[in-house]
């Protein structure tokens, strides 16, 4: 009479979480602070811009009658 000889075999999974990032991942994200910073420094200079031709006017009609002279040329 023979025997079986069963044998119990665990295998444990293992699971690595890595974080990848390619360089090109990298580029992009500079590249679109890099962006937004240039388009928020000309919204300041074009926000100075229009304070001082207001000043320089003397107001706000005064300085829409003066850009549409110089626009039509009159």
């Amino acid at each position: 009479m023979k025997m079986a000889h069963n044998t119990r075999i665990q295998q444990r999974e293992k699971t690595r979480v890595t974080d990848k990032t390619s360089v090109s991942t990298e580029v992009s994200k500079v590249s679109m602070t890099f962006v937004a910073i240039l388009g928020v420094a000309v919204g300041v200079w074009s926000l100075a811009c229009i304070v001082g031709g207001l000043a320089a006017s003397g107001g706000p009609l005064q300085l829409v009658g003066s850009w549409v002279k110089a626009v039509s040329g009159m």
